[in-house]
Order: C-alpha cells, then sequence, then structure tokens
C-alpha cells in the first residue's frame, strides 16, 4: 500500500543577472505556509540563478548548503530547479539536486542534452537520475530538453521511475509544442510528469502537472503560481499493468518487442542520413541551410536492410 504524495511545483519569477537564492528560499516558506502538506517542492531549470552563467557556483558549496537546511527544517525533500556549476574539471554544467527531509543530498544530475547549439558552453552530462523515497515510490529527474529525446525517459522508466521531475526554463515559441511532448511522455512512459517553468528571463509559465494517461492535472498561466498535487502511485502501477485507461501497454509492448533497433548503435550505419544534415548551429540571416537540398537517398543503407512496410 502507498502513502498520500504531496507535491508542489513552484512558478515563479527568475532573474537573468543575479542570484535569486533568496526568493527562491523565501518562496519555500510561503508555500510551506499555505500548503503545509506538502512533501517536495520542485522549482524550475535555473530558479536559482538565470539564464546567463555569469557567476557558476561549486557543488557542494554555501548555496547548496543553504537549501539544504531549508530543506531540514520543513523536512520536505527539495528539487531546487537547477543552477550552473563549474565541475572540479573546469568545466560548465547544468547541474539539479535533490535534496531529501534530511538536508542530506540524496543524489546530483547534469542536464544531459544542453540546448544547442544555443547552450554551447554547457557540458552534457551522462548519468542518469533516479532516486526512491521510502515507502513511495521511485522519482527520476531529467531538466528541459532532455525531454525531447525521448530515450532519456525511456531510460528512466526502464530504471523503474513513476513520477518524472522536469524542470524547465523555456521562453520561447516552442512551449506549446514542449507542453503536447509533456502530454505525451507521460501517457507513452505512463508516468507522473510534473513539467515546472520560469517566468520572466527563466520562461514564460505555462507549467504543467500531467498524469500517467496523458491527462493534464493542472496548468500554471503566466503568473506566478503554485502547483500542488498529490500523485497516486497505485495508479500509475496499475495502468502499467492493465494499460492506460485498460488500453495500450507501452512499457510492456517495448520489452517484449521482437526488433532491436540498430539506429542506437552507431557502428550500424543506419542513421548515415542524419549526417547529411550539416552541423548543428545557429540560423544566421538569410540562412539558406536545408533550402534546394535533395530528397534522401533511396539507396539501402550499409547494413543492407530495406525499410519496413506495413
Amino acid at each position: 500500500m502507498t502513502i498520500p504524495f504531496a507535491i508542489a511545483g513552484v512558478q515563479m519569477h527568475v532573474p537573468a543577472l543575479s542570484s535569486n537564492l533568496a526568493a527562491l528560499m523565501q518562496r519555500i516558506e510561503v508555500v510551506m505556509a499555505r500548503f503545509p502538506w506538502t512533501q517536495m517542492i520542485v522549482f524550475s531549470e535555473l530558479a536559482q540563478c538565470g539564464p546567463v552563467p555569469n557567476a557558476p557556483v561549486q557543488l557542494p558549496g554555501p548555496e547548496e548548503a543553504s537549501l539544504q537546511a531549508v530543506a531540514a527544517k520543513h523536512g520536505i525533500w527539495l528539487i531546487p530547479g537547477s543552477v550552473f556549476e563549474r565541475g572540479a574539471d573546469g568545466k560548465l554544467y547544468n547541474t539539479a539536486s535533490v535534496i531529501d527531509p534530511s538536508g542530506a543530498v540524496v543524489t546530483r544530475y547534469r542536464k544531459m542534452f544542453p540546448f544547442r547549439p544555443y547552450e554551447q558552453d554547457v557540458t552534457a552530462g551522462n548519468q542518469f537520475c533516479v532516486f526512491d523515497i521510502p515507502d513511495v515510490g521511485r522519482f527520476g529527474l531529467s531538466i528541459c530538453y532532455d525531454i525531447w529525446l525521448p530515450e532519456t525517459t525511456r531510460t528512466l522508466t526502464a530504471l523503474g521511475a513513476e513520477v518524472l521531475l522536469h524542470p524547465v526554463l523555456t521562453g520561447t515559441i516552442d512551449r506549446d509544442v514542449e507542453l503536447a511532448i509533456a502530454r505525451a511522455t507521460a501517457a507513452q512512459f505512463q508516468c507522473y510528469v510534473f513539467d515546472i517553468n520560469g517566468l520572466d528571463a527563466g520562461g514564460i509559465g505555462r507549467s504543467c502537472v500531467v498524469d500517467p494517461s496523458g491527462t493534464v492535472l493542472a496548468q500554471a498561466g503566466g503568473s506566478s503560481e503554485t502547483l500542488p498535487l498529490e500523485v497516486d502511485m497505485a495508479r500509475v502501477r496499475r495502468q502499467r499493468e492493465a494499460g492506460v485507461n485498460g488500453l495500450g501497454q507501452p512499457l510492456k509492448s517495448f520489452r517484449d518487442r521482437e526488433v532491436d533497433f540498430s539506429v542506437y548503435r552507431r557502428e550500424a550505419g543506419v542513421d548515415a542520413y542524419l549526417h547529411t544534415l550539416g552541423p548543428l548551429a545557429i540560423p544566421g540571416k538569410g540562412e539558406k541551410a536545408g533550402i534546394g537540398v535533395a530528397a534522401p537517398s533511396h539507396a539501402l543503407p550499409p547494413n543492407g536492410i530495406p525499410p519496413q512496410r506495413n
């Protein structure tokens, strides 16, 4: 039997060129005063510092210690968005900490897919992040553009994640697409998705929480908001066994697949077409990339396997 577990997603103002740590900690106090039953708080991507990496921190460090103290004070799980981290290797990472109710950092996650070509200075992480909450379930963590690559969520759910915590910083016109991806991800991988965006330099808001059938449970607008909801892990487990609303069972279908996807083996050559697409670069004024380019060749891929037709 699972116990009720309440998560509050916080959508708030994030400045571009100054620390937001004090405002973030104040917001934790407000959330706990208004919703004292909250057991976890999740903030947006780069909620602590904004999108400009002018003052990266080291982890562990005093900023993280302040967040550990406030988590312990209220006895909550805390995902304080992310921060630009200067690693011991001298590289810049986009890193989120997971802090437990005792104030301990149980794990940290470095964003695997920086938003390239725009985030050229950010180094990609290479470790997936799942963690367990006793008597509740297993949680997975990814950051913003990670979700556009479904292999990230595929791996997290294969590792048993039942809730995807997904801090984002999206201030661009593709927010509608991102919301559609959040819904599709929830249904495709039969998990809750907490897709939490910021405001101003930190995004255009419209945070959402989606259940494992793809239904939006809560949708913020473009102002400062808190989305507090209880998750029902029994529903996740029921749907993974019986199907989404008694219908599709995508996780088991993938498990029982009769094909291994050669596209994931770089040496297979199936991705030869992708190598014709040019460099991963920011478009320039009057850019003609892709215009007038011939259609893909109908020649067989290097492995000699013709495309499959239904």
